[in-house]
């Protein structure tokens, strides 16, 4: 009896191993347990979302990159690419041009009063100025290559704020969400015309989307404050303004948080020290002295205010004009989602005024200031679209059809000749076989056109400067100020000898009728005309004239 008993209470031990072993088989997570969609999804994941969506983001967003050929404003050159070429190529030893070694020189390329004041810093330049270095040691720095390699990488990184964006709406509301906030952000037209420039303001904006992945939202899945927080320090190094958009951001995280002094001591200041260490050192390489380019910025532009040098609007310009022209078609859906979003939403809404506010009590006002706010609009864009129960086709149509058109004219149309006119400098550099003679004046309004980052080789250049007066001058006046005032006479006195002309002229169109005597006397043929916009105004003309010095004997022979 005693032996039996052993032997039930050994078999119904080995019972129980079987059937926990059993269970354990079944709590495996093998993909022979999945179901077919979720082990594609598994194996198909890019980014944390599936792989067809993240290509479809970056084809596009490269496609973007190629249909915009205009130029916007002259910071998305003399602020990155220019600083970047003079970074890398400032001392060119030798250039190989068929097979003839040419033109030895120091001084190629140019930095802005704002790098000899230091109100800029070199860590966004930086990033461009270590493609151009590892093209160069590739022997690949052609001057195609370093025009479209920049921009191509910020293609890819918007695309990847763009994917950001539609992971945090799936994660906080639901896949259908998702795709109108998508939808939104992708139909915009001034996201299309701005996120594949080389602007500081593009860059923030797509460190802003990606730090709002990680802020702490209610119901988000991928919140990170030692993420976010570093991507918002990342930002305000590249561009001290950053920090505006995120001050009612930060400041709700804080309110909200339980261990408020761990958050200050163990992460918000830590970060914040590293990143400005690192801002500090990259600066004192290049600067040759410590110097805290953040603070420097911000005295200028908004302590002393000295922005006003390049133009001023009223204090309602944001929301009168700037803000409508940069949602445009969007702005209704924008205006009907404030009032359907839920109340957890209020914090973006919040930081979208406060953003509009603090920059319309600054003078000088630009559409691209208030990019950065810009994806916040379309999250209550997308829930305009969701609430849609009728006219949704119509509606989708519009908003495609309105903001393409505007893409594609402001990218392919609109200011695109102060481009075109570089690729002919260009063609003189490589194609001519007098170009170690070559020279080229241009006389527009300072920094019209890109630099040496658009033509690659050391050919004699100069524009018309233009810096602000820092020592208080009344009635001040820059060159292209006094140029302008008498264009005839300054072009006289500056070019008293034959010998100090430029081979090469290149101006807008309106400027042609008032200095014709001069480019009579002085021998100069039109030979190339390029359109530039449908809305000259000001000193800016319709067309760029490039006007080429003749030997006498050779006139009007093309």
């Amino acid at each position: 009896m005693k032996q039996g008993g052993d032997d039930g209470r050994l078999f119904f031990r080995g019972f129980q191993s079987r059937s926990h072993e059993k269970v354990k088989l079944r709590k495996r997570k093998s993909t022979l347990y999945l179901s077919p969609r979720k082990s594609s999804e598994r194996r198909g994941d890019l980014l944390g979302e599936n792989v067809y969506l993240v290509s479809f983001t970056i084809a596009l967003r490269i496609c973007n990159c190629f249909l915009v050929q205009t130029s916007f404003v002259p910071d998305e050159y003399w602020q990155s690419l220019e600083v970047a070429h003079h970074m890398v190529f400032k001392y060119p030893l030798l250039f190989q041009c068929y097979s003839t070694l040419v033109l030895n020189i120091t001084n190629y390329g140019y930095l802005t009063w704002e790098w000899t004041e230091r109100l800029r810093g070199y860590t966004y330049p930086l990033i461009f100025a270590s493609i151009y270095k590892i093209l160069h040691l590739l022997g690949k720095d052609s001057v195609q290559l370093l025009i479209w390699i920049p921009r191509l990488a910020q293609a890819l990184l918007s695309a990847i704020a763009d994917i950001r964006l539609y992971s945090l709406m799936k994660q906080l509301e639901n896949h259908q969400m998702a795709r109108w906030v998508f939808f939104c952000q992708l139909s915009s037209w001034f996201t299309w015309y701005c996120c594949t420039r080389t602007l500081t303001n593009t860059m923030e904006t797509v460190l802003t989307i990606i730090a709002l992945f990680y802020y702490p939202l209610e119901g988000s899945k991928s919140m990170n404050s030692v993420k976010y927080s570093s991507l918002v320090a990342l930002a305000f190094i590249i561009r001290p303004t950053a920090v505006i958009p995120w001050i009612p951001l930060v400041f709700r995280h804080f309110w909200q948080e339980q261990k408020k002094l761990n958050l200050i001591l163990h992460q918000f200041l830590p970060i914040g020290f590293v990143t400005l260490t690192l801002s500090l050192i990259i600066d004192r390489i290049f600067f040759g002295q410590w110097t805290l380019v953040q603070y420097n910025f911000l005295k200028f532009n908004v302590l002393q205010n000295l922005g006003t040098f390049y133009g001023s609007h009223p204090w309602h310009w944001y929301f009168s004009q700037g803000f409508p022209a940069v949602l445009g078609t969007h702005l209704p859906f924008f205006i009907h989602g404030c009032f359907l979003a839920p109340k957890r939403y209020r914090i973006l809404l919040v930081t979208v005024l406060w953003t509009l506010l603090i920059y319309s009590m600054l003078s000088h006002k630009e559409f691209r200031f208030i990019y950065p706010v810009l994806p916040f609009c379309m999250v209550f864009c997308g829930y305009s679209l969701n609430h849609l129960k009728t006219w949704k086709k119509p509606v989708l149509s519009f908003l495609f059809l309105s903001n393409m058109l505007l893409a594609l004219y402001t990218g392919l149309v609109h200011q695109r000749g102060t481009l075109d006119v570089m690729t002919h400098i260009q063609e003189l550099c490589y194609n001519n076989r007098n170009k170690s003679s070559a020279s080229v004046f241009i006389m527009m309004p300072c920094h019209s056109t890109p630099y040496y980052s658009h033509v690659h080789y050391p050919l004699p250049m100069r524009f018309l400067q233009c810096p602000p007066d820092l020592t208080g001058k009344s009635q001040y006046l820059d060159e292209a100020d006094i140029f302008y005032l008498n264009p005839l006479n300054w072009l006289y006195k500056e070019f008293h000898n034959d010998s100090a002309l430029p081979t090469h002229l290149i101006i807008f169109s309106i400027l042609e009728e008032e200095i014709s005597a001069f480019l009579i006397a002085s021998n100069y043929e039109r030979t190339a005309v390029f359109f530039h916009t449908h809305l000259p105004e000001g000193r800016t003309g319709s067309h760029i004239y490039v006007y080429e010095r003749k030997l006498k004997g050779t006139l009007n022979r093309r």
